[in-house]
C-alpha cells in the first residue's frame, strides 16, 4: 500500500463505463440541444431561442421605438445574465442580424451605429446602440394577457415566453438560416403584404390549393431586390419544402459617355456585396474568362444607394458581356430553399401551405387565449363595480354597519350578510375612499358597468364562434399588413438562368453569348403584364400564335407590337413619357399556348418610381408611323417619327396641370382616331386631320367635352378593321364607390357611329338607365372584345349589335378593363 492509498477517501468508487454507450448518449444530448435550443426556428413565431430572448428582454427593458437607444452591450449583458447562458458574441451576432435591412425583409431591431454591411462586419457592442423596431412590437404585443405559455429560464429564477404571439408570419417574411446536427434550414424572405394575403385566404378557405396561395405569394421578395430567374424551383419549394432558384442582379445598359456604353448594377442578389462582385470581375478579367470589360467603378453612396458601373470596350455587345458576368461572377447566384422548422417540438420540412397553417393555428390560439383573459378580467371588474354601486346607493347604512363592527373581519362578515356581497366585494368596499362617494363617481361607475357588460357580451360572442375568432385574426393581419407592408422589391421572371461550367466551356460560351435577334411580338395586357413571343424558324411563326385552350387571366390586350428581340422599343405612360427598353429580357411565352399571366408587371420591369404611373402602349422607335396620343382633357397629338431624344426616357407631350394621357398607339395616315367621353359622347375623325408635331408640343383640341366630362377612352381604328370594329361602353352611377357597382354594358357596331370633324362633340354612344350618370370605361377595336375583372379574371359582355344610342344591359360582375383578343 502506498501513501497515496492511505489518503484516498473511504467512500471513493470507480465505475467502468462503456465508451461507445457514453459517446452515443453524449452526442444525442448535444444534437438535441443544438436542434431545439439553438439552430432551428420555431414555425409559429419564426424565431430561434436567442432571437426570442433578445426581443423579450428588450421589451422588458422598455426599449420601445419611441424611446432612446441604449448600448448594445447592455442588451447583450441583460440577455446573457438572465435568459441565454451562452457567450456574448453569439447574442450580439443575433442582435446585429435582426437590425440589418439587407438581411431581414422587415428588420426587428432599430440599430444606431455601425451594424455592418455585406462586405464588412459590425462594430463592437460597446460602440453601437439599439432599441426595438416598430415591427418587433407586433411580435411581442399582448404578452401580459396570458396569450402564450411561460417557461423557466436556465436557472429557474425567471420566466420567459415559450413562443411570441407574432402578429404576422415572421418566418416567411424574414426567412431563416441555421445549421444543426444532421439537418439545416435555409428559408428565403417574402413580402409581408403577399404573405398576409395568402394567410387570410387560407383562413377563409381552409381547402385552398397551392396554386391559389401562389396567386398571393408568387415567389420570394429579397431585401436586396434583384431578379429571380425561373420559378419552377420556387414552386417545388412551396409544394415540398425543398427547392432552389437563381438570383440575378438588376443591370441596365446606359451610355457612360457619348461613345461608350456600360452596365450599371443597382441591385445585387441576396447576401452578395459589391466588393465581392468587383473582386470576382477582376479575377475573371485577369484569368481571361471575362472579355470586353474595360473597368469597374463603385459609385455607391447613402443618397443614391448601390451603383456599380462596368465599362464595356468598344466593339463588344453589352448584352453578351452581361451574359458572361452572369456566368462567372456573383451577379447571378443560387439559393437553395430548405424549409426546416420546429413544429410541436420536432423538426419538420414544410411547404408554403403548411407554414401558413402552423402560423394560423398559433395565431388562433393566441387570440382565443387573449379573449379568455380579457373576459375573465372584465368579469372580475364588473363584479367589483356592481358591489361598489350597491354600497354607494345605500352608503349611509354601509357606514353604519362598518362603524358598529368591532374589527375588519366583523365588518366584512356583516356587509356580506346585509347586502348579499361576496368576499371580494366586501373587501373592495372596506378599502373605498371617501372621494368615490360623490354623485359624479356614481355616474362613472354606472357608465363603466354598462361598458363592461357590452364588452363581456362581445367577448362571449367571439369565444362562442370560431368564425368570429377567424374574422378577428384576419382583421388584425390586415392591419399589420397596412402598417408595415412595403411594395415588392424582387422582380419575378420565367427567364432561364445562366448555367456556368457545363460541358465544353468554350463551345457553350460561343453559343450562349450571342443573343439571337429574331422576330418577336410583345404583348401588354390591360392589367399591366408584359411578355414577348419569339417567332420560330427563319422569322416565321408569329401568325401561328395560339392562346390557351381555356380563357386565362390577363388575356385582354391593351397593346401589341411586332419587332425583334434585340431591337429598341418604347413604352408610353399616362404621364406622357416614353421609356426606352429592349424586349430581350422579357419573359418569353411559347407559340402554341400564350399565357399572359406568365408575364411580368410592366411597372416592375421598367422600374417605375411612381406605382400610380400606368403604361398604355408599346411602340417601335424605328417606324415611320407617327404616335397618336389622346388625353383626359380631350387633347389629341401625333408625334413626328424620329424626333427622339438620346436618353433612356423623355416626354413626348407637354401636359397641362391635371391632365393625363388615356391612350396611345402608332397609326397610319388612313386610320381614324376615336374619343369616348364620360358623358357618353363618341367622336371619330380622320387621323390625317391632326398635323404631326414635335415631342415638346402640347397637341391640339381633339374632342369638345361637356361640363364635368372627361375622356375615358382614346384609340384608333385602321382601315382594314372598320367593318369588324365594335364599341364597348359601361355605364355606372358616380354616387357608388369605384368597383362596387357593375353597372350596365353595351356592345355596338363601330359603323353605326358617323364620323365628325375634329374638335366637335361627337354623338351619344349609350343611353343611361335610371341612376346611371357616366361611363366608367369604354373601348373601341376589332371584334371580338375581351373583358376582364380588376384581378384579370374573365368577364362576360352583352351580345353585340345594340343600337348606337340604346341603353345597356345590367352586368353581373364588375368589369375592370376591356381589350382585344389574344393573337
Amino acid at each position: 500500500m502506498t501513501p497515496a492509498d492511505d489518503q484516498a477517501p473511504a467512500t471513493e468508487r470507480i465505475e467502468d463505463v462503456d465508451v461507445t454507450t457514453e459517446m452515443q448518449g453524449s452526442f444525442l444530448e448535444y444534437a438535441y440541444s443544438v436542434i431545439y435550443s439553438r439552430a432551428l426556428p420555431d414555425a409559429r413565431d419564426g424565431l430561434k431561442p436567442v432571437q426570442r430572448r433578445i426581443l423579450y428582454m428588450m421589451t422588458e427593458m422598455g426599449l420601445r421605438p419611441d424611446r432612446g437607444h441604449v448600448k448594445s452591450a447592455r442588451v447583450t449583458g441583460e440577455v446573457m445574465g438572465k435568459l441565454h447562458p451562452h457567450g456574448d458574441s453569439a447574442i450580439y451576432d443575433a442582435l446585429v442580424r435582426m437590425a440589418q435591412d439587407f438581411t431581414l425583409r422587415v428588420p426587428l431591431v432599430d440599430g444606431h451605429g455601425n451594424f455592418g454591411s455585406l462586405d464588412d462586419g459590425p462594430a463592437a457592442a460597446r460602440y453601437t446602440e439599439a432599441r426595438l423596431a416598430a415591427a418587433a412590437l407586433a411580435l411581442t404585443e399582448d404578452l401580459d394577457e396570458d396569450v402564450v405559455d411561460f417557461v423557466p429560464n436556465y436557472d429557474n429564477q425567471l420566466l420567459q415566453p415559450d413562443v411570441l404571439p407574432a402578429a404576422f408570419p415572421n418566418l416567411l417574411v424574414n426567412g431563416a438560416s441555421g445549421i444543426a446536427v444532421g439537418m439545416a434550414t435555409n428559408m428565403a424572405p417574402h413580402n409581408l403584404v403577399e404573405v398576409v394575403g395568402a394567410a387570410r385566404h387560407l383562413l377563409a378557405h381552409p381547402d385552398a390549393t397551392l396554386d391559389e396561395l401562389m396567386d398571393y405569394v408568387p415567389g420570394p421578395d429579397l431585401p436586396s431586390g434583384g431578379t429571380i430567374a425561373g420559378l419552377a424551383g420556387v414552386r417545388d419549394a412551396y409544394a415540398t419544402g425543398r427547392g432552389s432558384f437563381r438570383m440575378r442582379a438588376k443591370v441596365s445598359v446606359e451610355s457612360i459617355t457619348a461613345r461608350k456604353s456600360g452596365l450599371v448594377v443597382t441591385e445585387l442578389p441576396y447576401m452578395v456585396g459589391p466588393e465581392k462582385v468587383i473582386e470576382k470581375i477582376k479575377d475573371g478579367v485577369n484569368a481571361k474568362k471575362l472579355n470586353g470589360i474595360s473597368d469597374v467603378t463603385d459609385l455607391s453612396d447613402r443618397q443614391h444607394g448601390l451603383r456599380l458601373v462596368i465599362g464595356i470596350k468598344t466593339g463588344f455587345s453589352p448584352e453578351a458581356v452581361l451574359e458572361q458576368l452572369y456566368r462567372h461572377t456573383p451577379l447571378e447566384e443560387g439559393f437553395a430553399i430548405n424549409n426546416v422548422a420546429l413544429v410541436a417540438g420536432g423538426p419538420q420540412t414544410l411547404g408554403l401551405r403548411e407554414l401558413l397553417q402552423v402560423y394560423l393555428d398559433h395565431r388562433v390560439r393566441v387570440v382565443t387565449r387573449r379573449s379568455e383573459f380579457r373576459l375573465a378580467r372584465r368579469k372580475e371588474r364588473l363584479h367589483l363595480v356592481e358591489g361598489l354601486l350597491i354600497a354607494i346607493l345605500d352608503i349611509d347604512e354601509v357606514i353604519q354597519v362598518i362603524r358598529t363592527s368591532d374589527d375588519t373581519d366583523a365588518a366584512r362578515t356583516r356587509l356580506q350578510q346585509v347586502f348579499d356581497l361576496s368576499t371580494l366585494q366586501a373587501d373592495y368596499i372596506l378599502e373605498l375612499r371617501l372621494r368615490r362617494l360623490t354623485r359624479f363617481s356614481r355616474i362613472e361607475l354606472e357608465t363603466e358597468r354598462d361598458q363592461l357588460q357590452a364588452e363581456i357580451a362581445e367577448l362571449e360572442e367571439i369565444l362562442g364562434s370560431r368564425a368570429r375568432i377567424h374574422e378577428l385574426v384576419s382583421d388584425e393581419l390586415e392591419q399589420v399588413s397596412a402598417k408595415f407592408g412595403t411594395p415588392r422589391r424582387t422582380l419575378l421572371t420565367e427567364a432561364k438562368p445562366s448555367i456556368a461550367g457545363s460541358g465544353s466551356r468554350s463551345k457553350a460560351m460561343t453559343v450562349q453569348l450571342e443573343v439571337a435577334d429574331v422576330p418577336c411580338r410583345v404583348y401588354l395586357s390591360t392589367t399591366g403584364r408584359i411578355l414577348r413571343v419569339d417567332a420560330g424558324g427563319e422569322g416565321e411563326g408569329l401568325d401561328r400564335i395560339q392562346p390557351p385552350a381555356r380563357r386565362s387571366k390577363h388575356d385582354a390586350i391593351l397593346s401589341r407590337l411586332d419587332t425583334t428581340s434585340r431591337s429598341e422599343i418604347g413604352a408610353i405612360t399616362d404621364r406622357g413619357r416614353l421609356i426606352r427598353f429592349s424586349p430581350v429580357d422579357l419573359p418569353a411565352a411559347p407559340l402554341n399556348s400564350v399565357q399572359l399571366g406568365a408575364g411580368v408587371k410592366v411597372g416592375d420591369y421598367l422600374a417605375l418610381a411612381d406605382r400610380n404611373e400606368r403604361v398604355l402602349a408599346v411602340v417601335s422607335l424605328s417606324s415611320d408611323q407617327p404616335i397618336a396620343l389622346g388625353t383626359r382633357q380631350g387633347v389629341v397629338k401625333r408625334v413626328t417619327p424620329g424626333d427622339w431624344a438620346n436618353k433612356p426616357e423623355f416626354e413626348i407631350i407637354a401636359l397641362k396641370n391635371g391632365d393625363a394621357v388615356v391612350g396611345a398607339m402608332q397609326t397610319s395616315e388612313d386610320a381614324e382616331l376615336v374619343f369616348v367621353a364620360s358623358d357618353s359622347q363618341l367622336l371619330r375623325f380622320a387621323a390625317k386631320s391632326v398635323r404631326p408635331q414635335g415631342r415638346s408640343a402640347g397637341g391640339m383640341a381633339g374632342i369638345n367635352l361637356g361640363s364635368d366630362a372627361r375622356v375615358v377612352f382614346f384609340g384608333a381604328v385602321e382601315p382594314g378593321e372598320r367593318d369588324q370594329a365594335e364599341v364597348v361602353t359601361i355605364a355606372v352611377s358616380d354616387q357608388t364607390l369605384p368597383g362596387a357597382d357593375p353597372g350596365s354594358g353595351k356592345v355596338s357596331d363601330f359603323a353605326e357611329f358617323p364620323a365628325k370633324g375634329r374638335a366637335t362633340g361627337g354623338v351619344r354612344s349609350q343611353r343611361f338607365l335610371k341612376g346611371e350618370t357616366e361611363l366608367s370605361l369604354a373601348w373601341v377595336g376589332a371584334f371580338p372584345a375581351r373583358a376582364v375583372g380588376p384581378d384579370g379574371t374573365a368577364r362576360e359582355l352583352p351580345e353585340g349589335g345594340s343600337r348606337r344610342d340604346g341603353s345597356g344591359t345590367p352586368l353581373d360582375m364588375v368589369v375592370g378593363s376591356v381589350g382585344r383578343r389574344l393573337a
